[in-house]
């Protein structure tokens, strides 16, 4: 472990996550090949100093200084390596749109965690990470498969412990992610769940869970179509996005397998065949623009490897 040197950086990228995924709610995400980038570099200053230069206009309303998100998850490395933190400056080169059912907030505390880390010497283990995202999140569904990639469902078991199953995907399965120019944040969304649900539908999305994993594995269709139904959030949360029903019905005619919002919307995964990408896309976009909802739909692969970080020569 080292005190990282001023102008020391370090480059850390980091995948959007779906998370949800029909009727994984909090529990089941992935990992998509759409990533933010990080220039992460030590400058002069103490844990009161973050600057941050974002690239794009979405995230212009984001604000550096001590209580940003990205630099919470940095002192959040400090503490638990007992060093005094150290100013930081981060560049964002954003892919990952913010407020848009994408995992936005959970790249900017993976690569918090990452790239603290990674200018120390890397000290604290993978694992310590994860279980600091989580913490820092709050529910390990978009964290975890950004941290890790892939497709991932964590829980917590009896031992109080986070225990994280990397699930099979089949690769011929692609995600269309229907990204409208309309935002939708994660608490406005989950003000409007209930507090209780019936059992019959927490035994629906049991069931469902089960044949969607399966449909994933196999590249069964089938499965997937039936398994890509939720009881718990998107009843609730369908209303909040402008559009949104007939968009899902445009990407199932046009031949999507399955269909649901992707975290906490507005965004809407379509899950289809590679050759039924191009058709997929088109038709989302199509519905979006009918409620004059600018959008795009970009065609995504599952992404394996996870967060990635690499040091960067001194300019």
């Amino acid at each position: 472990m080292v005190q990282p040197r001023i102008g020391q950086k370090v480059i850390v990228d980091v995948p959007s996550t779906t998370a949800n995924i029909g009727p994984g709610f909090d529990c089941l995400g992935a990992a998509l090949d759409l990533n933010n980038r990080f220039i992460i570099q030590r400058i002069e200053g103490d844990g009161e100093r973050f600057e941050l230069i974002m690239e794009g206009s979405e995230g212009s309303h984001l604000r550096g200084g001590p209580d940003n998100l990205f630099y919470r998850a940095a002192q959040r490395v400090w503490k638990v390596a007992g060093i005094e933190p150290v100013g930081l400056q981060a560049r964002v080169k954003l892919a990952v749109p913010p407020a848009r059912g994408l995992g936005s907030s959970a790249t900017a505390i993976v690569a918090g965690l990452v790239g603290a880390n990674a200018l120390m010497g890397s000290p604290l283990a993978k694992e310590k990470l994860l279980e600091l995202a989580i913490d820092i999140e709050g529910h390990p569904d978009n964290v975890v498969p950004s941290l890790l990639g892939g497709l991932c469902m964590t829980a917590k078991a009896a031992s109080e412990r986070w225990r994280v199953v990397r699930c099979e995907w089949e690769d011929k399965i692609k995600a269309v992610v229907a990204i409208p120019s309309i935002r939708l944040s994660t608490s406005e969304a989950r003000r409007v769940m209930p507090k209780a649900i019936p059992i019959g539908d927490a035994v629906i999305n049991l069931g469902a869970l089960t044949l969607l994993l399966q449909g994933l594995r196999t590249g069964n269709g089938d499965l997937i179509a039936d398994g890509m139904t939720d009881r718990l959030h998107e009843p609730y949360r369908w209303r909040l996005i402008k559009g949104g029903v007939q968009v899902r019905e445009a990407a199932l005619t046009a031949g999507a397998l399955g269909c649901a919002i992707s975290g906490a919307g507005p965004s809407i995964l379509a899950l289809c065949h590679q050759d039924q990408g191009s058709e997929v896309s088109q038709a989302m976009i199509k519905a979006w623009a009918g409620f004059d909802i600018e959008s795009r739909a970009p065609l995504l692969s599952l992404q394996k490897a996870g967060s990635q970080w690499h040091p960067q020569a001194d300019e």
